[in-house]
């Protein structure tokens, strides 16, 4: 009888030391009750796939020298929208308040008088850090100018300040290679431009 008892307890023993080890398998994180390995999954369109996420590898390829070229002028044309942008921004709220309170005034001397307290006030605000432009930088506040206002340079000028004056300082800008009178195309050959000006104004809160 206690041969018997010993050898149902020795079996119990052995039993429930079995159930804990496979109990303890089928807790590891790792393993399934089958000794399976257990990894990430995702469904796509119905089948059940394994998947991992790799860390992000950076691939930099050397530029050509046409890339280069491009690159160079791309960071040029950026650099000069972001420093003449604001100088445009406000000068079209002031030639667009300038032509609000012009079309209430209809008598030429005052509207002279007008025009030549505004002007005072221009040349305050904006003479100084305007001269220190590059002719680049110039052409492009041009162009910003005609986007924010409809009108080119020479147009306002010539509003203002009559076609004489107009002309002459169409005269200048020819002479530094530019013109009072180019438009501002952005579905054109100005469209790198209105890109970079988007992004600019967006900074701004302007988009």
């Amino acid at each position: 009888m206690k041969n018997r008892l010993f050898r149902f307890g020795w079996l119990m023993a052995l039993a429930l030391a079995c159930a804990g080890g496979q109990d303890a398998v089928a807790q590891d994180s790792r393993y399934g009750p089958n000794d399976t390995l257990l990894v990430p999954y995702i469904v796509y369109n119905g089948d059940t796939m394994t998947y991992r996420e790799l860390e992000m590898v950076f691939v930099f390829g050397k530029m050509s020298e046409e890339q280069k070229e491009k690159y160079r002028k791309w960071t040029r044309l950026r650099n000069a929208v972001y420093v003449t942008y604001p100088y445009a921004k406000k000068a079209s709220y002031v030639f667009n308040e300038i032509n609000f309170n012009l079309a209430r005034i209809h008598d030429k001397k005052q509207r002279k008088t007008y025009i030549k307290t505004r002007e005072e006030q221009l040349k305050k605000e904006f003479a100084d850090p305007l001269t220190k432009l590059s002719v680049y930088q110039g052409k492009v506040l041009m162009k910003i100018i005609n986007r924010e206002t409809n009108n080119t340079c020479y147009e306002i000028i010539e509003e203002y300040k009559g076609s004489f004056s107009a002309r002459f300082w169409q005269t200048v800008a020819w002479v530094f290679g530019s013109s009072l009178k180019q438009q501002y195309q952005p579905r054109g050959p100005d469209a790198e431009m209105e890109a970079i000006v988007q992004e600019v104004a967006r900074m701004y809160g302007h988009g």
